[in-house]
């Protein structure tokens, strides 16, 4: 597969009456936007807002935070098996409007109300603290905030929100059509180099059987019920992998943007050729409920990963509790087959750093590297603005908690209530030392 990713820098968005692209700014029309969302029967009261870097804004409710992305030519279209039919992707143009976002915020409470599968929405300041420690704090947004009718279950809440968020960000990249690039980058990874090793991304992919979506989705089919999977990186680029929006929405799951981003997907593609091999990505679902189930998956992975004849492996993950003893023996796995691996994971640690950074352990992982920590707590100053299905908001979801000012100043015991506020895969600019 051989893809081209065009890049149209935005650094200003501005609501309009018409769609037009220019000078790094992005006009968008309006009314057309709030009438494509409104399509959807099941979605009401729709509002476009923009919230740039620095401003004194805090945006509520996030389901999830998306690029806008359109394919020019090549085989289907992005968000395959979502925005339309399942069809190969990865191949040909896909244009992209970097440096802004389209953030799906909606109001939506779910008919399940506590646990591991409970619904979640997410924060962002896009000033102080809060915005130091996320990624998405960096870029232009334009909001997509509107409530869901009541008592739609999960699945079909998490359909209207997915395609809300998809329609207006294939429309705005749609804008660039007929334009000239500012740079283009080819993505391929056929041509192998004699002497490097080969070297294949595992990425954990939690699932929870009581949920109706496993949280990742591939060509819109959940990944529940998935066993270990190759998938070519170019697929990740053009919109095949995505999210559940009645879940993701805390700050150790990845957004559609992180995987449409995946910094280590993006880094290997970078050292292909040059340092090694990439040889793609091994989705494996983790979170199995008993220790057999976790066997089986971790030697699955690994034998999938030798098949393709790997010399070596990042492993990386998203989820937490038991899903890293899934993680762990996978990397147990791929070491005793002979592939060399490295774990890329965010770590525990308690709010002084001082209590053990791992939940699980083995001693065939030899090789870490941390993204940072999970349980550092942060306060939020107040915001003078709020963007946002909620005015009130509850920093912890467990029931019984009281709501309070989404305005107002804010102490959270943990990054998690904040998008982007844990590192997952090593979008930061952390910096190791040794001792």
């Amino acid at each position: 597969m051989t893809l081209e990713l065009a890049e149209f820098p935005v650094t200003q968005v501005r609501l309009g009456r018409h769609f037009s692209y220019g000078g790094q700014t992005l006009e968008v029309d309006h009314d057309a936007l709030i009438d494509l969302v409104l399509q959807d029967r099941r979605i009401t009261d729709v509002a476009l807002a923009v919230a740039g870097p620095g401003e004194k804004v805090r945006i509520t409710g996030i389901r999830d935070i998306v690029e806008p992305r359109y394919k020019v030519f090549g085989g289907g279209q992005v968000f395959p098996g979502i925005l339309g039919p399942v069809s190969d992707v990865g191949e040909g143009r896909t244009h992209r409007l970097s440096g802004m976002t389209v953030i799906a915020a909606a109001a939506y409470e779910g008919t399940i109300r506590a646990g591991t599968t409970v619904q979640r929405s997410a924060i962002l300041d896009m000033s102080g603290p809060g915005a130091d420690i996320s990624r998405f704090s960096k870029q232009v947004h334009l909001v997509v905030s509107f409530r869901i009718i009541p008592g739609l279950a999960e699945l079909e809440a998490h359909t209207a929100i997915q395609l809300a968020e998809f329609k207006v960000a294939q429309r705005l990249a749609q804008v660039t059509e007929e334009l000239t690039p500012e740079k283009i980058r080819t993505y391929e990874i056929k041509t192998r180099t004699a002497g490097l090793p080969k070297v294949m991304l595992i990425q954990g992919c939690i699932t929870d059987p009581q949920h109706v979506h496993s949280g990742v989705g591939y060509y819109g089919l959940c990944f529940r019920n998935s066993m270990a999977t190759f998938v070519h990186p170019n697929e990740l680029f053009d919109g095949a992998v995505t999210v559940d929006t009645t879940r993701s929405g805390r700050g150790y799951y990845p957004t559609t943007w992180d995987w449409q981003n995946h910094p280590l997907v993006l880094g290997l593609c970078e050292a292909h050729g040059r340092d090694l091999n990439f040889g793609g990505v091994i989705l494996q679902r983790i979170r199995f409920e008993t220790a057999h189930g976790k066997e089986v998956g971790a030697q699955n992975a690994a034998r999938l990963a030798k098949a393709l004849h790997a010399d070596g492996a990042l492993v990386t993950w998203i989820g937490g509790g038991n899903a890293f003893v899934d993680v762990m023996l996978t990397v147990k796995a791929c070491e005793r087959n002979g592939i060399k691996t490295t774990l890329v994971t965010y770590e525990h640690g308690g709010k002084a750093g001082l209590d053990s950074p791992l939940l699980f352990y083995l001693p065939e992982a030899d090789a870490v590297v941390t993204t940072g920590s999970l349980d550092r707590a942060v306060d939020l100053p107040a915001m003078e603005k709020v963007i946002g299905p909620y005015e009130e908001i509850k920093v912890l979801s467990y029931p019984g908690v009281p709501a309070v000012s989404a305005r107002g100043p804010l102490c959270l015991e943990a990054r998690v209530s904040i998008i982007g506020g844990v590192d997952l895969w090593g979008e930061g600019t952390w910096v190791c030392h040794g001792y």
